[in-house]
């Protein structure tokens, strides 16, 4: 009898310590930053669409709608502390679209559909890329230095082979398809850029700046005024920079190799003084 009530005292205390126990909560889904990361998904399928109907002055401004959504997915996760593995999954799969097959399937159709089969090799080796940085970036984000990118980043890629098209089209080029050195100039800046993205040079990232609370006045100024050059000649200023932008990694890595400098942004050793600063 004793050892019956003692059974039930177990069983009730077994019972409250479950009631008590908090239930695990479900898992959900953020909505704003996944809202943002959705419209740069559909800015890239939006760009394809466009160049299927010829539009590609459209095509081109629609990756570069997209590559600001994408800058601005992550920031507002972050500020609103809405971080989720899910958001990081969905924001490499919007990437790969927006950044990777867009604009491969964009320069294909304006400038290198009559090369034939000739005509897959940039376009390929561009989309392959694209899906190496975007893997390359995503397991190796712990290790990399934040002020630099490991090779070309995809946005930045995508904007340098968007911009030559736009400018082209600004310009008056139309049926590109039979301007052979527009052709051949398409062939590799797309080769160029995506073999860039899978380079280890060093392009800098903009992280250091962006993500301090306050910046000297001096740098708003000068963002006012790359604002007002930039609305001048959109398609030819923003060709001028991404031209830059893609050539800046490779002097960055010849100038730190004429220097003795490691080379690499990526951090092997915690104990290395060149690395400090690396790991998080």
């Amino acid at each position: 009898m004793i050892e019956d009530s003692k059974f039930a005292e177990d069983d009730d205390a077994d019972a409250a310590d479950v009631a008590e126990r908090p239930r695990p909560r479900r898992k959900g889904i953020y909505v704003l930053p996944n809202a943002i990361t959705l419209a740069a998904l559909f800015s890239g399928f939006y760009g394809i669409v466009m160049a299927m109907n010829g539009r590609f002055d459209s095509a081109c401004i629609a990756v570069f709608v997209a590559a600001v959504l994408d800058s601005l997915d992550g920031r507002v996760a972050r500020m609103t502390n809405s971080q989720s593995a899910f958001g990081e999954q969905m924001d490499s799969l919007s990437d790969m679209v927006s950044f990777g097959a867009a604009p491969a399937l964009i320069v294909y159709i304006w400038a290198l559909k009559d090369l034939g089969k000739l005509g897959w090799i940039p376009t390929f080796v561009y989309v392959a890329g694209a899906a190496l940085r975007l893997a390359r970036f995503n397991v190796n984000i712990g290790v990399v230095d934040k002020r630099f990118f490991q090779g070309m980043p995809s946005p930045a890629a995508a904007l340098l082979v968007m911009s030559l098209i736009w400018v082209m089209d600004d310009s008056g080029f139309k049926g590109v398809t039979h301007i052979e050195w527009l052709v051949w100039s398409a062939f590799f800046v797309t080769l160029f850029a995506g073999l860039s993205m899978v380079t280890n040079a060093p392009f800098y990232s903009f992280k250091v700046v962006g993500g301090r609370r306050t910046v000297p006045f001096i740098v708003i100024v000068a963002i006012a005024l790359g604002i007002a050059v930039i609305s001048l000649d959109p398609p030819r200023v923003l060709f001028a920079l991404f031209v830059a932008y893609g050539l800046s990694g490779y002097a960055v890595y010849g100038w730190r190799r004429m220097k003795g400098k490691p080379v690499s942004v990526i951090a092997t050793s915690t104990d290395e003084p060149d690395e400090k600063g690396l790991h998080p």
